[in-house]
């Protein structure tokens, strides 16, 4: 592991004497959690550690796997797959498809994002994955990248299994992740369409009553089981705020409504967002060892975020992660450490740092004298 120089940049106290009861909240679930879309910086959570079954809200795995594959252009939404016996059996929700029935991924993937689909999930999983076991196994794969530390899947549908398990947390990381993609949040907001197949059409209605309710809303996907209650992981954007909401084991549609509007009414009403440096802005004279003028001007990959509450004071500082050494010369563009942003000592995002110059490395001589100053500098 690299070791780093840290540097203090900066530490500013919010320091508005205001009442903080705007903050005083406590939902009445089994299991939930509250993040910031972008960074995943944790708003709210409640026992959301504690290891249940997920139901549908498993499909997520499936969605997000569908949609990497496509962006990595190892499939394409037009792409056509043949519906097999296997996935004609699936019980459950599902939109009655056919074995021998042709679909484009685009309209499975619908069907999974609506409906719930339990016959175009097994379809999906199986193109995806080359066979239905080797799909369940790149989700556990894709669940290990993304920390998923207490989750297990032992099929892509949610349907009760022994050891299937997640957790409200791990939930949060994967819908962070789907979330990011346009035509995720786009079909997670249609209400009823249809998808052509060979001897109808079949029609899709969404399981998500709060798109209809809730502004802003634009999915992620519900789970239903009689051992997993109603669940509901959600995701709301209003004006530049991002929020993802899960909610578990509620005890009926109403319920879970209730829990999630709840959840996410908490979040916008006593947050917003702050931006503490804008993509590509420069921070000036930063030491870098072994260069020839031993500092040197960075600039910021991409906005360095945080969300902070409107009604309270917080601590919070950013800090420059350097490495204590470095392979010259540093081209213009160059990764050249990260800058990370922490609240009342938590780390909540961190960005990348780029060279905004080229960076030679210092002659030999350079190097001496420094060393020798260095040396009776640590003497005093």
């Amino acid at each position: 592991m690299k070791k780093h120089i840290t540097i203090i940049l900066l530490a500013f106290m919010f320091v508005l004497l205001v009442n903080s009861s705007g903050l005083a909240f406590e939902l009445d679930a089994e299991s939930a959690i509250l993040i910031e879309g972008h960074t995943g910086q944790v708003l709210y959570e409640r026992d959301a550690d504690k290891e249940m079954p997920p139901a549908s809200i498993t499909k997520i795995m499936t969605m997000l796997l569908t949609m990497e594959a496509v962006e990595a252009g190892e499939i394409s939404l037009d792409d056509v797959v043949t519906i097999s016996q296997e996935a004609a059996n699936m019980g459950g929700s599902q939109i009655y498809l056919n074995a021998g029935n042709e679909v484009t991924i685009e309209d499975l993937l619908k069907a999974v994002v609506i409906s719930s689909a339990n016959d175009a999930t097994y379809a999906l999983s199986e193109e995806i994955g080359g066979s239905y076991p080797a799909f369940v196994q790149m989700m556990n794969d894709r669940a290990e990248e993304l920390s998923m530390d207490n989750t297990n899947f032992m099929n892509s549908t949610g349907l009760p299994e022994e050891n299937h398990y997640t957790t409200a947390r791990d939930i949060s990381k994967m819908s962070r992740e789907v979330i990011k993609y346009p035509e995720i949040q786009e079909w997670g907001q249609i209400w009823v369409d249809y998808i052509e197949l060979p001897d109808r059409d079949a029609m899709l209605a969404n399981l998500n009553q709060l798109i209809n309710i809730y502004d802003g809303l634009d999915g992620i996907k519900t789970g239903r089981t009689e051992e997993a209650g109603y669940s509901l992981a959600a995701s709301a954007k209003r004006d530049d705020l991002r929020l993802i909401s899960v909610v578990l084991r509620a005890d009926n549609e109403e319920e879970r409504q209730q829990l999630t509007t709840e959840l996410l009414d908490y979040g916008f009403n006593n947050y917003s967002k702050s931006v503490l440096y804008e993509k590509d802005e420069t921070i000036r004279n930063v030491t870098i060892p072994g260069s020839s003028a031993g500092e040197a001007d960075v600039k910021v990959a991409e906005d360095l975020t945080i969300v902070l509450p409107r009604q309270n004071g917080d601590l919070v500082d950013t800090e420059l992660l350097i490495p204590e050494e470095f392979t010259f010369p540093i081209a213009e563009g160059e990764q050249i450490g990260e800058i990370a942003v922490h609240l009342e000592g938590d780390e909540v995002n961190r960005v990348e740092l780029l060279a905004a110059e080229d960076i030679n490395r210092a002659n030999i001589f350079t190097r001496i004298i420094r060393f020798i100053a260095d040396f009776f500098t640590g003497l005093f």
